[in-house]
């Protein structure tokens, strides 16, 4: 199971720190992703890293640059910095997990993923 924490309201320019957490896995030997989905759109990728490897990590264009996906592996946590949060940010955070080492191009699909948190919202408000 993966439990998502870290939502709340924020400022224009504000950070957030979101976290995943893992009950029942390691968590370094999986994929680990973040997506998004705003009200009356579609799920969206966010940010990627791949198993056993903090350095190998993908992001969205829409958001490169102001997040940061982390793994802490002695917690079994992964987490997404976000700074300089926009407006367009607002939405529904989900991380999921999948015991693959997916190609980067697949990390992006939603549909690799087995395992999802319940999602926790973002707001960011001007």
């Amino acid at each position: 199971q993966l439990q998502a924490s870290g939502g709340g309201e924020v400022q224009v320019g504000g950070s957030l720190r979101l976290s995943c957490a893992a009950s029942g896995r390691a968590f370094d030997t999986y994929s680990v992703a973040w997506f998004r989905q705003a009200p009356g759109k579609e799920r969206e990728f966010v940010a990627a890293t791949k198993p056993r490897s903090a350095r190998m990590s993908y992001y969205a264009d829409s958001v490169k640059g102001r997040f940061t996906i982390a793994r802490d592996i002695a917690e079994n946590m992964v987490y997404l910095q976000m700074n300089s949060l926009k407006p367009e940010d607002t939405a529904v955070y989900y991380c999921a997990a999948s015991p693959r080492s997916w190609i980067t191009s697949a990390l992006r699909a939603a549909m690799n993923y087995d395992y999802w948190g319940q999602g926790t919202l973002v707001t960011v408000s001007s």
